[in-house]
Parts: structure tokens; sequence; C-alpha cells
């Protein structure tokens, strides 16, 4: 919030999200620790900096999500200075939703329901909120996906805010739209207009919507500069500055994380501002040039001079190609390397997925920004498209029959894609044929396409939190059709202990973890072999048996907390 708007009185409400387990890595380890009192520290600090609301999330493949929400909650009330500021409660599934606010005191705040599974699910939830005396988030979201263009989450919030106050006579004053704050400088030109989209909507529902609120999770905007914090708080002030005067009412922050709008440095506040307000089309890349020079000068390094890495080793050149999204030189390179390498595809499986699993590490690690993940796949896509004849010319000496079939998705509730779409392109380079249903897939398509194709594979992918549950669905419905095909899983929120304790236990088939696309080539590549088969889903078997067990002897370990407060009492 900025000193005009303080000086004008503003009303403007800040939603605490630090009692996220998704967003906090450390709130997460205070509760599979049982550190409650820790995590009440945290709750504590969001008030003291000036949240008005607390938003609280327990949705992690591995916790009891309703019983720590319930606990969670009963915790915030008995503690003055946290339980004066109301609760909204976050989860994708709504009987936690309903749990909690069974446990909350005064008015509470539900995050929220949308028409994704259409408008009776919709006003079933919307009555339950109701008669539980909460107001409710409605997202733009409907049967056709989430709303990001102004004309999409205009379009959504009209008919939720008319089914709400027409059919359920639903309180207006308590209707909050979240019109869907999305990434922008992604590197994807549609992306390019999501944040004035989502301002210029503000304006509309505060005009024709009456009553009606509207709040945001603001970290989403600037996820493409993950690991860069000071060009993430200006975004998020640049864009709170517009959307409070277009009429946004709330949003999700860091309530201790917004320097004021006016100290901004000018230079980043120029180039913030362009791509809040998609002012040209080249905002997005100077904003990245910039941000790299401000990460540069923070970790006191130097900047390498720009034809440099042509001197480098072949290898090298096509890592770093790759890495810095470089086409420039591809046919170059990759003609040397046909003469060295045995074949096209060992390229393919060679420098350049090494490239893409440092990418992979980076951006993981908060080193690159996603519009340079965009640029990599597509320079990964060029170096394919260049070796492909070269590819085909081999299988056609070789034989014309695939190494078997691979149905891929990303599950329903999940837009994401680049990960998936890497691993097509290196799986089919491996003579698979990928049958690839896009994203946002209904479970029940990907089992019935799986059965009819005949697949011997089924890749599973997903980004967000709720795309584990939804994994476990797929493993679910597989199971009740008594399939037996193998399951593959990956995505950022995926891990081998989760596949183990949640997933493969509910499908009788191997249900593998892939980390990586040439971690999927090689076990499929085991996977399909008879010579190979039975001994790696007799490892995987092992392997996942082994996480269980530690898991379970971990779970009759306490805290080191709990053991204080149970230590006797000898005087």
């Amino acid at each position: 919030m900025t000193d005009n708007n303080k000086a004008q009185g503003s009303l403007f409400i800040n939603v605490g999200e630090r009692c996220n387990v998704a967003g906090s890595r450390k709130f997460l380890r205070l509760i599979n620790e049982k550190n409650y009192m820790e995590a009440l520290e945290i709750a504590r600090k969001q008030v003291e900096d000036g949240a008005h609301i607390l938003d609280l999330n327990f949705d992690d493949g591995l916790l009891n999500t309703q019983e720590e929400m319930c606990h969670f909650i009963n915790l915030l009330a008995s503690e003055p200075e946290i339980a004066r500021v109301p609760l909204m409660l976050d989860s994708s599934n709504f009987q936690v939703i309903e749990a909690g606010l069974k446990c909350t005191q005064g008015k509470s705040i539900v995050n929220s329901i949308s028409l994704k599974e259409g408008e009776e699910v919709f006003l079933n939830h919307a009555e339950t909120i109701r008669r539980l005396g909460a107001a409710t988030v409605v997202m733009a979201f409907d049967e056709q996906g989430q709303a990001d263009t102004y004309e999409r989450k205009i379009e959504v919030c009209e008919r939720a805010y008319k089914l709400l106050t027409e059919k359920l006579k639903f309180p207006p004053q308590d209707i909050i739209f979240d019109p869907n704050i999305l990434a922008v400088a992604t590197g994807i030109e549609a992306h390019n207009s999501y944040a004035i989209d989502f301002i210029r909507a503000t304006q509309w529902i505060k005009e024709n919507l009456p009553h009606a609120k509207v709040s945001g999770g603001v970290s989403n905007l600037s996820f493409a500069f993950r690991g860069n914090n000071t060009v993430r708080e200006a975004m998020h002030v640049v864009f709170l500055h517009h959307a409070i005067n277009a009429g946004m009412d709330m949003a999700i922050v860091n309530a201790g994380a917004l320097p004021v709008y006016e100290e901004i440095d000018p230079q980043l506040l120029k180039a913030v501002e362009a791509v809040i307000l998609n002012t040209h089309e080249h905002a997005a890349e100077e904003l990245v040039e910039l941000a790299h020079t401000i990460q540069n000068q923070q970790s006191n390094t130097t900047a390498t001079k720009a034809d440099a890495w042509r001197s480098l080793s072949l290898n090298e050149r096509l890592e770093y190609a790759l890495m810095k999204g470089i086409p420039s030189h591809l046919e170059e390179d990759l003609q040397e390397a046909l003469h060295i390498f045995p074949n096209a595809l060992s390229i393919i499986e060679g420098p350049l997925m090494e490239g893409m699993n440092k990418v992979g590490t980076l951006f993981g690690e908060g080193k690159m920004f996603l519009p340079q993940v965009v640029k990599t796949a597509r320079t990964m896509k060029q170096a394919v498209n260049i070796l492909q004849p070269y590819i085909e010319q081999n299988k056609a000496q070789e034989s014309d029959s695939k190494n078997g079939k691979i149905v891929i998705a990303t599950v329903k509730g999940d837009v994401h894609d680049i990960g998936k779409n890497i691993v097509s392109v290196i799986m089919a380079c491996n003579n698979y044929e990928i049958i690839d249903l896009g994203v946002m897939v209904p479970r029940e398509q990907i089992v019935e396409t799986a059965i009819k194709e005949q697949a011997d594979i089924i890749g599973l992918s997903g980004l967000i939190t709720p795309s584990l549950q939804e994994m476990c669905e797929v493993a679910n419905l597989l199971q009740e059709k008594g399939a037996k095909i193998p399951l593959f899983i990956g995505g950022a929120t995926t891990s081998d202990k989760h596949t183990a304790l949640k997933i493969a236990p509910l499908y009788d088939a191997p249900v593998f973890h892939t980390k990586d696309a040439a971690v999927n080539v090689a076990i499929a590549g085991q996977l399909l072999h008879p010579d190979t088969r039975e001994n790696i889903i007799k490892s995987n078997h092992e392997h996942q048996k082994e996480i269980r067990e530690q898991y379970i002897s971990n779970q009759q370990l306490i805290s080191f907390y709990e053991a204080q407060n149970r230590r006797p009492n000898i005087f």
C-alpha cells in the first residue's frame, strides 16, 4: 500500500499469506513437526506487520488436512493478539472448508468456490457457506476453465453474481471476486496483458456488480521472477498501486515485504510499470534483463562477455545455448555434433538433456526465471526439429515399429504444460508413440483413452498441490477399471515420498516417480523390455516399501517441542 493510499484513508485489506503450507516451507516444516507454538508465531508476526486477515491452507499430500486445519483454528482462538483478525479458510477440498467453518469464531471467509464443476455444485457450496455465516471468495473459473482475458473475467463474474444473488439471495456484500492474478513477463506473448486485464476487470466489477468485493493472490503475478525478491516486491507494489485505484479491496500478500511505491528505484519502477500495464511489446524482455543486472549486483558478480561462450567445447556450447535460449548457432553446432556422436538421438540424450536438467535444477533453486525456462523449451524444440530428419533416417534404417505407446496429460485443475511437453518430445525422439491429451484433463478421459488405445504407460503431470490429489483419483479409477497399465508421476509438486505413500498403494500396477525426462526414458526402456521388466518393478516396489516403513517409523517419534512439554515435573 502506498503512502498516498494511506493519506487518503484507504480501507484496503492485507490478507497474510504465510500460514500456508504450499507457500511457506517454514510453515509446512513446523506443521509436519507438530511445532504449533512456533507456527503461531508466524501468524502473530503477520498481524503485527499489518495483515488484517489470515489465510490458512493445509493442503499437502502428506498431511491430514482437515485435522490440521481445525486444530490450528482452535489454537488461534486462544491467542488474543491473533484472534482479533478474521480467518480466510483456504483449501481445494470443500469438506475441509466446511469443517473449518464449524470451528471458527466470528465471521470468516472461504477461499474459494467457483463454477468449475458446474452450477449445482457451486450453489450447494455457496448455500453451506451462507448457512455457516461466512463470506466467500469466488474464483473466475467456469466449466470452460480459468478466465484469463478481460472479457472472460467479467463474463464469469457476472454469471456467478447473478446466480448467487438471484437464486440464493446470497448477501452481495459477502461476495469477494478473485478475477485471477496470473503470471506476467513469462516469455509467452499471450500472458503480457494478464495484469492490466485484472485491473480493468476490477474496475468493471466495482461499477457493475453492486457491493461485491475484489481480491487476489498477488504473489502469482511475479512467479516468473522466483529468486529475485527485489523485482518481485516491486511488481507487487506497482500492481497494487494500480489495482487499488481501480477498486481492489483486498489481496493475499506478505504484509511485511511491501516496499513503498515512491521509494522503488526509478529504473526498476519504469520497467515494472511497463510490464504491469503492458505498454509495449518488449517490456518483459527489458525487465528480465534488468532483473539479471539487479541479481548480479546483489551477488557481486560480473557479466560474461556476450560471445565468450563460443570458445567452449562442443558439449558446453550446446548446453549453454540451451540454458540461455540462444538458437543462433544451433545449426552450426549440431552439424558438428552429428560428426562426433553416434547418432542424432545420442545428442539429445547427451548434452541437450544435460542442459535441460541443469535448467530444472536452477529453476527449482530460484536461480532462473520462468521466461528463461520458456526460452529453453523453445530452443530445445528448435534443436529437435533440426535433428528430426536424422532421427527419422535412423528409424527407417532400424525398424518401423515403436518402442511403446504412452498416454500423457496434465491432470484436471492444472494448466501447466512445459514439463509435460518436454517429456513428450524426449519420449517421441526415443521412438515412443505419444498421445498427448493436453492440460486440465479429467481422470475419466485419461483412463478411457489409455484403455482404449492399449497404452503401455500413462504419464501424469502436475505443478500445483491440488494436482497431487487428482493423481490419486486417477490411480483409484484405474484400479476400479481393473487396469494394469504402469503409471508415471511427474511435475514440480510431486515427490518420491508422496508417490510411495499416497498414490502407489491405490493401484496394483507399478507406479513410478519420474523426476525428469531422462528418467522417463530409462524407466520406460527397462519396463517395456521383457529381460528387465521384472527387475525394475521389483526395485521400485522395494524402494517405495522402504519409504513407507521409514515414514511409519518417523511418525512414532515426537517433536523436540512435544518432548519438552512431556518432561516430568520433578519438583
